[in-house]
């Protein structure tokens, strides 16, 4: 449990540093994620980017896993 917790926490901050540049990557304004605009009010949905990241993060964890 410590070890995942201390790689997890590696992992949150080299997101942390890489942010400038990750920042730039399209993620977050893909088709299929939803804007809602109001007057007063705005609504994001990142629907696609959700799938995506779950895909990568599924793919990922059963790489490390075999």
């Amino acid at each position: 449990m410590s070890r995942t917790l201390i790689v997890v926490g590696l992992l949150i901050a080299l997101a942390g540093l890489l942010w400038p540049w990750l920042s730039k990557l399209p993620l977050g304004r893909l088709p299929g994620d939803i804007v809602i605009e109001r007057e007063n009010l705005t609504v994001y949905i990142p629907l696609t980017t959700m799938i995506l990241v779950s895909v990568l993060g599924s793919l990922l964890l059963w790489l490390f896993r075999r």
